[in-house]
């Protein structure tokens, strides 16, 4: 119920008293905290009133905490650091009896402390591969490496090196990891579970991943086997005002999965665009003057099973042979409703990835390939493409095995109520852009969109959970992409 804003400053929804005595408490060792009838453990600092309350600058960014009881922290930084580590409370004191105590939202002095604008995930660096993440409450990350994409195969783990002023591990691979598997160790506290998690988890920042986003691939999205021949050198019709946009949407799978004039391992895959009955109706619309064509969420998501082998569809001869007015439709789809392929997509698990169950081959970069192909074939029929992107909600947080981001830096990625439980008005786990590497995360996922794959427009889900200087983030972050 009290939120660590900046190294220095504590907000609690508590009534301060002069005859109280309030102290902020951690732990060395970053093992968790204990509650008795002693009070609260670990190492005590004494806090101090701030009666006039928040600054002006934390104010504003904090309005909603604007009305919250300030404390001082005394100004030891290393401490802190090493706190953050764990886990870490605040309580208030009568006559040395412990009347009140709770956690911390962490959010605002990870923002304060670890400030970055780097590059992260894979980056190549004269020929070879860097990784980097970003987790500055992880008590140790390493990397574990993988020759290939079978589960069974074992990893190597190699120890990265952390960067005390951002919070960024790294390490520097050799070229022959090219095309390699990975997953990060990261060893931190979770407030979920109160406890010291060592989680073996994807790469947020993944281009590439595995069947069904068990490893991150090591890949670089510039190699020439990844792009279509005469990739980025189209150009698409003169667009001179917005309202001169017209915008036909579509479901990728959905698209093509019944078309049979579609090869039979190309129906509902990313291929089916330039394919079909399908495709040339499309190309019909764009001479009829549609000049978008706005696709579901295809990044990553984290319900459909990208083994196509162990999904089972609806038989579409069933189907047809009901009348329309009949109730049987329903029934017959909802003996298969969890098994087959059909998900609108709102869903994320990986943001920078093409989803693999549009792939024809979901293990590896067969999907990046397609994903442009895809994107080019459209653009040769003159249709702009529209992405539908959700960075509002994940799947899910804390240690779930679909949860990403809340596993390396648990309490972070996600908005939280007044009493630190994650908000979930999006249906699902709402995430908190106005959290600097949120936004970032976010801002640098449409920028890899729009530079990587050539898509042209996003139309972003449930915008109102966003701030609108994460939207005006965004929007400057594309102004910078030449056309």
């Amino acid at each position: 119920r009290a939120h660590w804003l900046a190294q220095d400053t504590i907000v609690w929804d508590v009534e301060y008293s002069p005859d109280n005595t309030y102290t902020f408490h951690y732990t060395e060792t970053g093992e968790p905290l204990v509650l008795d009838q002693d009070g609260v453990s670990g190492n005590p600092l004494t806090l101090t009133y701030v009666p006039e309350g928040l600054s002006e600058e934390l104010a504003a960014r904090y309005p909603h905490l604007a009305d919250y009881t300030v404390f001082r922290l005394p100004a030891r930084a290393g401490a802190l650091r090493i706190a953050l580590k764990g886990q870490v409370a605040v309580a208030a004191s009568a006559g040395g009896e412990l009347i009140d105590a709770t956690g911390l939202q962490i959010a605002g002095v990870l923002d304060d402390l670890y400030p970055y604008d780097g590059p992260l995930g894979v980056t190549y660096e004269d020929g070879v591969p860097v990784l980097r993440v970003w987790a500055p409450t992880a008590q140790r990350v390493r990397l574990v490496l993988f020759d290939d994409a079978n589960p069974e195969t074992p990893g190597d783990e190699t120890i990265m090196r952390v960067d005390p002023d951002t919070g960024v591990w790294t390490l520097a691979g050799e070229p022959e990891w090219d095309r390699k598997y990975y997953l990060y160790e990261v060893r931190v506290f979770a407030p979920s579970t109160g406890a010291v998690e060592t989680n073996l988890v994807t790469d947020p920042y993944s281009v590439s991943l595995s069947i069904n986003s068990g490893r991150s691939q090591i890949v670089n999205l510039d190699d020439a086997d990844l792009k279509p021949e005469g990739w980025g050198e189209g150009e698409l019709p003169p667009l001179e005002a917005p309202e001169d946009i017209v915008i036909y949407e579509l479901h990728i799978r959905d698209f093509s999965i019944y078309d049979d004039s579609v090869p039979a391992d190309m129906r509902g895959t990313y291929g089916a665009f330039a394919a079909g009955n399908g495709a040339t109706h499309l190309a019909g619309l764009a001479e009829a003057g549609v000049t978008h064509l706005h696709l579901l969420p295809s990044f990553d998501i984290a319900t459909i099973d990208e083994a196509a082998a162990a999904r089972v569809e609806p038989d579409p001869a069933a189907l047809a042979a009901l009348p329309p007015d009949s109730q049987e439709q329903q029934a017959l789809i909802g003996e298969t409703r969890d098994l087959d392929g059909f998900n609108w997509g709102y869903d994320p698990l990986h943001y920078n990835v093409p989803e693999g169950s549009y792939s024809t081959d979901p293990d590896g970069v067969a999907r990046i390939l397609e994903y442009r192909q895809m994107v080019q074939a459209l653009n040769g029929m003159g249709l702009r493409v529209v992405a539908d992107v959700v960075y509002n909600h994940t799947n899910a947080s804390g240690q779930n095995d679909n949860s990403v981001l809340d596993r390396i830096v648990p309490g972070y990625y996600h908005r939280l109520s007044a009493a630190g439980r994650v908000e979930t008005s999006t249906c699902c786990q709402n995430t908190a852009t106005e959290h600097a590497m949120m936004r970032k995360l976010m801002v640098d996922s449409v920028r890899l969109w729009a530079e990587q794959y050539g898509v042209n427009a996003f139309r972003f889900d449930l915008m109102g959970h966003h701030m609108k200087d994460d939207m005006l983030a965004v929007r400057a972050a594309l102004d910078e992409i030449a056309p």
